[in-house]
């Protein structure tokens, strides 16, 4: 039996809800692993499309779904995916949505310092999505965080949130200068959270492992991109968790012996939203003309992504991070069109070369990138369903790309829809 790990090779928003979604058929059990709702999956069926911010994509399939501990939830916002999806006539009951009791909560305050912290920083801001992700991971390091477990007990929750109250409000006060929160509403409405969720709230790790055993098979839902890790990516322009595929096990309860393969999902392009550096970036017609036909507009902000060529600098970063089994190429159709399309295979720096993505933001700024070009097509390709009917130089594009990354490209994405897909080693069953 195999058990998959999907992750980002970029600064995310590669497609990997799709690719999870089409897995998830040859799946038990879906698992996402980290993040919070600053990560949005779009997934269309039939036509039809449907976003998540907190339920794994594999819900369209009917598979069982778990939120692992290593994510941090805001219950509302969870309450009302799954009501969304209720009322799109999928199961969302207690036996298809699982919650460790050990994710992290976020909390009111979290949300709150999230936007005064953004607003104190001015043209210096990180670019938050602003919903309490990071504080709350913060809460969680520093070993005052609220857990489920703590939220479905009445006196637990009571005992752990009026200091920690106290401490915020006293932050948002006095350095923030923001307004303060009041006790009362906040343990009304987490009250009525927790009476809702609490039927879905378990051990996540006893019940992942006991699934694997019985011989289910695991697919593991990675949120965000790699370039976007705590440790990993661009920092400080980062998430506040770990993105990468080994964070799969620690954010699940598994070990990672249990692991068969990990797909890299690379978009056919680049893009990014918010700040940081971007080398391949374009600030011409290109850029804007892959921004539009691409609907290159976040999932979860609405902001859109800036755009520019695939770089194989970061996507070979990731092959290294994450130890890559394969990869998906998504959004190919959208390059249609254009005459020439280019790879960047390096960078160029103070007059040497480097085949190697920098940590340091400032070398990394100074970055020019080294570009191969190739012949571009003008065939509509969201059609074809075999790798040879795809047009010459499509082929060509592609074989490129994999020698680049010395990785098998298992997957390729011709359009939104889960059936606007070629498939060439379904990782289940290679």
């Amino acid at each position: 039996m195999a058990n998959i790990v999907i992750i980002g090779t970029q600064w995310g928003d590669e497609g990997k809800g799709k690719v999870v979604d089409l897995l998830a058929e040859h799946a038990d059990v879906v698992i996402r692993f980290q993040g919070g709702n600053n990560a949005g999956h779009t997934m269309v069926v039939d036509g039809e499309q449907f976003i998540s911010h907190l339920v794994p994509s594999g819900i369209l399939q009917g598979k069982t779904c778990v939120i692992g501990n290593g994510l941090v939830v805001d219950p509302e916002v969870l309450i009302e995916e799954l009501d969304y999806l209720a009322e799109n006539g999928i199961d969302v009951g207690p036996d298809k949505i699982k919650i460790s009791e050990k994710a992290h909560v976020i909390m009111p305050y979290h949300k709150a310092v999230d936007h005064a912290r953004e607003k104190m920083k001015g043209d210096k801001k990180i670019g938050t999505t602003g919903r309490g992700i990071g504080p709350c991971y913060e809460d969680k390091a520093t070993r005052r965080g609220i857990r489920f477990v703590e939220l479905t007990d009445p006196e637990l929750f009571l005992e752990k949130l009026t200091p920690i109250l106290d401490e915020k409000n006293f932050y948002l006060k006095n350095y923030l200068s923001a307004d303060t929160l009041e006790q009362e509403p906040i343990i009304d409405a987490y009250t009525r959270h927790a009476e809702r969720l609490a039927p879905h709230v378990t051990n996540v790790s006893v019940a992942v492992c006991n699934a694997a055993k019985e011989g289910g098979q695991l697919l593991f839902e990675g949120a965000q991109g790699t370039h976007l890790d705590i440790d990993h990516g661009t920092y400080p322009f980062v998430t506040s968790s770990n993105t990468v595929a080994g964070n799969a096990c620690c954010g699940t309860g598994i070990g990672p012996t249990n692991i068969s393969g990990v797909i890299g999902i690379v978009k056919a392009y680049t893009t990014r939203v918010g700040q940081g550096p971007f080398p391949s970036e374009l600030f011409d017609a290109v850029g804007d003309r892959i921004q539009k036909v691409g609907a290159e507009f976040g999932a979860t902000t609405g902001r859109r992504r800036r755009c520019g060529w695939l770089d194989t600098v970061i996507v070979r970063n990731s092959v290294r991070l994450n130890g890559l089994t394969g990869v998906a190429i998504t959004k190919l159709d959208v390059l249609g069109g254009l005459d020439g399309l280019k790879i960047c295979t390096g960078y160029r720096v103070s007059g040497d070369t480097m085949s190697d993505f920098p940590a340091s933001l400032k070398v990394l700024g100074a970055c020019e990138p080294i570009y191969e070009t190739l012949p571009g097509w003008s065939e509509d390709i969201s059609e074809i369903r075999s790798f040879g009917e795809l047009p010459e130089n499509t082929r060509n594009y592609l074989n490129r790309v994999e020698e680049l990354l010395e990785t098998p490209i298992d997957i390729i994405s011709v359009g939104p829809g889960r059936d606007e897909t070629i498939v060439l080693k379904n990782p289940f069953t290679r």
